[in-house]
């Protein structure tokens, strides 16, 4: 089984998500903070904001809502996010130290107006351990899903 995880806080993501989802024929799980983010959270201009707290200490760990995603189940699971600080969101990393990778396939993509993953490629292959992860892809959040079917196809 094929699974799509991922987290929005605006709903850029979300639109990614659902299409790849569809194109892939796989189930979709959404990653919930157990505090959800507000849109003063996320003001990626003042250094207080909850999001630029959290991005600014690599160890920080937000609590999840839950932690019922069918990882066990998949056997190749996309993971998706918006870039936050040119990485992955630490929300992100608190779902990859949930869970147990090993033998499981990681597909990342994220959504961005034009930031590449960065340094968040490294750090999710050190945070799913014994997973295979693949290079991470960025696309519109209007990607529709003929072109993420093509790149499902593709891997």
């Amino acid at each position: 089984m094929d699974l799509v995880a991922y987290f929005s806080a605006s709903g850029s993501t979300r639109k990614v998500a659902v299409n790849l989802a569809e194109a892939a024929g796989a189930e979709l799980y959404v990653i919930k903070p157990a505090v959800p983010y507000e849109r003063r959270d996320l003001n990626w201009m003042d250094k207080k904001a909850r999001s630029t707290v959290e991005m600014a200490d690599r160890n920080c760990r937000p609590g999840l809502a839950d932690t019922s995603a069918p990882v066990a189940d998949a056997e190749r699971i996309f993971l998706g996010f918006p870039i936050w600080w040119y990485r992955e969101p630490a929300i992100i990393d608190s779902f990859l130290e949930a869970y147990d990778f090993t033998g499981k396939t990681i597909v990342p993509f994220f959504t961005s107006g034009g930031s590449q993953l960065g340094e968040g490629q490294e750090r999710i292959e050190e945070l799913a351990k014994g997973a295979k992860v693949l290079q991470g892809r960025r696309f519109r959040a209007k990607a529709e899903e003929a072109e993420l079917r093509a790149w499902v196809e593709s891997l």
